[in-house]
């Protein structure tokens, strides 16, 4: 073989070995996307139907894939259902969390986070929330699939508990506020107003919320300068007397 021959020959060969990385490339983005929209589809089911309720089978026929096609992005029914609390727990800090940071530290960055929440609740009332139907069905079951779900709501709650210290901080609430007291009353309030609206049909639910946060700060928060009441004067309390 002649070095010119060679060398054609071994160009052929390294263009062959620098096209493999991309194809390579291709076909793992690619599967990314059939997995991204595996969740995405596993995600309204569950919401739907909660995470016990979701099969590989279901998947499959929604997404006109065979059972094997699903099964080889997860490995597990298990890991299916992890994969959808990941998802949701992304979407929630997308909507709720990641939002309020760009409000100051305080109140302000404290109503941005009960009002993010109070926006998705409204909108989950028709679609159900993973966190509350999750908990019904995982309350008493340890495992992954319960660590996973328990981990999100805890990152979560930690979140609007550290709002809430850095409201006391700021001096936006009373130097002698509870901090877990408030955190868990804000809390109950999504839950109670979860359940009466989406269960009970309550009407005005949100707004009963709504008022209640309000309530919650009127009750911790450190009232403004310009509301303290004014000192009276030595003068306007002798003709006050007289």
């Amino acid at each position: 073989m002649s070095i010119t021959a060679f060398s054609v020959k071994t160009t052929r060969i390294g263009a062959v070995g620098a096209a493999a990385p991309k194809d390579r490339h291709k076909s793992q983005h690619k599967g990314q996307q059939t997995k991204a929209s595996i969740v995405d589809a596993a995600l309204g089911l569950a919401t739907q139907i909660g995470l016990e309720g979701l099969s590989i089978g279901a998947l499959a026929e929604v997404m006109h894939m065979s059972k094997s096609g699903v099964f080889a992005h997860f490995g597990s029914r298990e890991e299916l259902q992890i994969s959808v609390i990941r998802e949701y727990h992304a979407r929630f800090e997308g909507e709720v969390f990641f939002p309020a940071l760009q409000q100051a530290r305080g109140l302000p960055r404290l109503r941005a986070l009960f009002h993010n929440w109070m926006r998705r609740t409204s909108v989950e009332i028709d679609s159900g929330c993973i966190y509350i139907s999750g908990a019904v069905e995982f309350d008493d079951r340890p495992g992954p699939v319960r660590d996973a779900l328990a981990g999100s709501v805890q990152t979560w709650l930690a979140a609007m508990h550290r709002a809430v210290v850095q409201a006391k901080e700021v001096g936006d609430l009373r130097a002698d506020a509870d901090e877990e007291q408030m955190a868990f009353e804000i809390h109950g309030l999504i839950l109670a107003s979860h359940y009466e609206a989406r269960f009970l049909k309550t009407p005005g639910s949100l707004d009963r919320a709504n008022t209640g946060f309000a309530h919650i700060l009127a009750r911790y928060g450190n009232p403004p300068a310009n509301a303290l009441p004014k000192k009276v004067s030595a003068k306007a309390s002798s003709r006050k007397s007289d």
